[in-house]
């Protein structure tokens, strides 16, 4: 299927490692450039140098911080000069699996209040930050990079992906009439530069290994192994096109079956 992509212009935030790296190069291989951005100049630009020579397009690295406003109007203004517009935004930029997961005891509201900072008002200013270059086109895609700890209890900083599907939910009505779409995915365990930890950081909680960890995840989802991240990458870039411009407001767990609750 042609996803209609070429000569599109995305921007992705966390875009140097991870799943967004990944949505970066598949949107990239659909024929759109892409504006990433992150903390870390240094990786960004490695990043973006490795997805050019890959890819054939235009990966442009353009550092900034999520949790400050004027950082973020700044990344896209200069993002739509340099692309001429920006079509789609993906917000992935967050801490992966969240900065609280123990008990409420041991949980640093500090901490947790960083959380919803990065993600859920991080994805707010981005989206916000895009919404006048999207309405000027009369085009958008907003895709936000969710998490299965908000359809679970077992971490606090599964609530910040409740308030992301609200934020969704909210701003899919608001933006629906200018032709902008906005949705949620849901990644499950996925194969990422960061996983690891969450397994060592699991083993050390139940006393026994890594690999056993990973073992149980693999032998709780239905497909029976830990998901790719160009998986997720390859249902963003559907959200992203123009061939999904019926489906907006929805959230949808990419997780192999990992996630047991019905939702209607």
């Amino acid at each position: 299927m042609d996803l209609e992509l070429t000569g599109r212009a995305a921007v992705v935030t966390g875009g140097s490692l991870g799943i967004g790296r990944a949505v970066t190069r598949e949107l990239a291989r659909e024929g759109a450039d892409v504006v990433i951005t992150a903390r870390r100049p240094a990786a960004l630009e490695r990043t973006a140098k490795e997805l050019e020579a890959e890819t054939g397009r235009r990966v442009i690295p353009l550092a900034s911080d999520t949790t400050d406003t004027a950082s973020v109007r700044r990344m896209m203004d200069a993002a739509a000069a340099e692309l001429g517009r920006v079509d789609i935004l993906v917000n992935g930029a967050a801490a992966p699996s969240g900065l609280v997961r123990n008990s409420i005891e041991d949980a640093d509201p500090e901490l947790l209040l960083t959380d919803i900072n990065t993600k859920v008002v991080g994805y707010f200013r981005c989206a916000q930050a895009v919404t006048p270059h999207m309405k000027a086109n009369g085009y958008g895609r907003i895709l936000n990079i969710g998490g299965l700890t908000g359809r679970s209890s077992h971490a606090l900083s599964g609530l910040r992906n409740l308030a992301v599907v609200h934020m969704t939910k909210a701003l899919s009505d608001q933006l629906g009439p200018s032709g902008i779409t906005v949705n949620t995915v849901h990644p499950g365990v996925v194969e990422t530069e960061h996983i690891h930890e969450l397994y060592e950081k699991e083993a050390a909680k139940r006393g026994t290994t890594p690999a056993a960890v990973e073992a149980d995840f693999a032998a709780r989802t239905p497909i029976r192994r830990i998901l790719e991240a160009t998986e997720i990458a390859q249902a963003v870039c559907f959200l992203a096109s123009p061939r999904a411009a019926a489906i907006t407001g929805e959230s949808l767990g990419i997780d192999g079956g990992l996630t047991r609750g019905i939702f209607l």
